[in-house]
């Protein structure tokens, strides 16, 4: 009520809100905005994309029953996870390649996050380092997602730093071992690591520094190239891209170098269940799994010592036709047995989404695309007004719904939709 209320009343004195309230109208200006390769990237999918549009009809098809005559004057919408209360049940999901969006990229969401307390997941594919990012958070919570290396040392120093900068757990994101069959990027011939963007991680990490001193390993297929205007533009992007000053990049090899060696260690395709033991053994930190939609996975997951899992199709962006992160969520929930917290991430775009998802027996959810366009709108300001939104739409749904509390939030508040 206080946000609704604060933005009524600046309205008054003619000022409206920075960005659009309706998830539609937010994306439909962040278009406008963003050049036709960031949108894509973006707002793109796998595909037909029928896995974006199935993780929005999964959260139609569930309807808020609300009860009435209870008193609901005096509410709360905090929840508690890993023993660090949350001011709502919300995360910023890792999304790479901010730079896109907006200058500040990274920089911005961890400033706008700090701001309300929200737990910002630092993404592998930042354009901003860690260190950076957590330096201006202060004891604001922070997790870190994990793509797992071929480089097995890679993969320990992006823990150890993640444990350095104050990250209070990993996730490690398996749906995403090969890039999907993303139709927008395709189209236009677009993916940003292949012009130094979304690399900081790497390029900041002294174990990938290393790396760089060796030969890089060969494509994987050979493609005759030719030297265009188009191709020394995308040199030129590398040389921004990469750390320290321009001239000095203009004259080295190290930005080829490393998107070079970014694309042969990106990600393990023979990564298995044994392999979570080698990351257990090097952290003290919450582990979560990212990409779990079988319950027989879930449970594999608590057998080897995971914290956590998070019920993700990674936002539809991997495999066209797959199963709603929120329908994959009631099986994986009641396998899990409450032994282990249970996230969602897929297709949410509002407080009533967020109320859906904890109906269903999610602990929290992540946010994704919305910030992003958010942050493209209006940078810092965009993304914790975004935040902010989110948050005051779920308080205003679990009043309305006759609740006080997300801990009094049960599948008895929802129906099916009527055909």
């Amino acid at each position: 009520m206080q946000r609704q209320a604060e933005v009524y009343a600046r309205g008054v004195a003619g000022t409206k809100p920075l960005i659009p309230t309706d998830p539609r109208r937010l994306e439909e200006a962040a278009r406008a905005r963003l050049r036709p390769e960031a949108y894509a990237y973006v707002a793109g999918g796998a595909g037909s994309e029928t896995t974006i549009d199935a993780n929005r009809a999964a959260f139609e098809r569930q309807r808020i029953v609300p009860r009435v005559l209870r008193d609901v004057s005096a509410r709360t919408t905090s929840v508690e996870l890993f023993g660090r209360m949350l001011p709502a049940p919300i995360l910023t999901a890792p999304v790479g390649v901010l730079e896109l969006a907006h200058r500040d990229a990274d920089l911005a969401v961890a400033r706008a996050t700090a701001a309300l307390g929200v737990p910002m997941i630092f993404s592998n594919q930042a354009s901003v380092p860690m260190e950076t990012c957590a330096a201006a958070m202060g004891s604001s919570p922070r997790w870190f997602q994990l793509y797992w290396s071929k480089n097995n040392d890679l993969v320990a120093s992006f823990v150890r730093r993640a444990e350095a900068c104050g990250c209070e757990a990993i996730v490690v994101t398996l749906d995403t071992t090969m890039l999907g069959w993303r139709t927008r990027d395709l189209d236009l011939a677009y993916l940003p690591f292949l012009r130094g963007k979304g690399i900081a991680q790497y390029t900041s990490d002294p174990v990938f520094g290393t790396m760089l001193a060796a030969e890089p390993p060969a494509p994987a297929a050979t493609v005759k190239r030719r030297v265009t205007l188009h191709s020394l533009g995308a040199l030129l992007q590398m040389t921004r891209a990469y750390p320290g000053g321009f001239f000095a990049n203009l004259r080295s090899k190290a930005p080829l170098g490393a998107v070079q060696h970014f694309v042969g260690t990106y990600s393990r395709t023979n990564l298995t269940w044994e392999d979570l033991r080698f990351l257990r053994e090097r952290t003290k930190l919450k582990i979560l799994l990212k990409g779990i939609l079988h319950p027989d996975d879930a449970r594999r997951a608590v057998d080897h010592g995971m914290d956590g899992v998070i019920v993700s199709n990674h936002g539809g962006r991997q495999i066209d036709g797959e199963i709603a992160s929120l329908d994959a969520l009631p099986a994986i929930v009641s396998e899990v047995q409450g032994r282990i917290p249970v996230l969602l991430d897929g297709g949410v775009r509002g407080g009533a989404d967020v109320f859906k998802a904890v109906a269903l027996g999610a602990r929290a959810v992540l946010v994704g695309r919305p910030y992003v366009y958010a942050l493209a709108l209006a940078g810092e300001d965009g993304v914790r007004e975004l935040l902010r939104n989110v948050i005051a739409e779920f308080d205003l749904t679990l009043g309305l719904a006759g609740l006080r509390d997300p801990r009094e939030i049960t599948t008895e508040a929802l129906a099916p939709a009527r055909s």
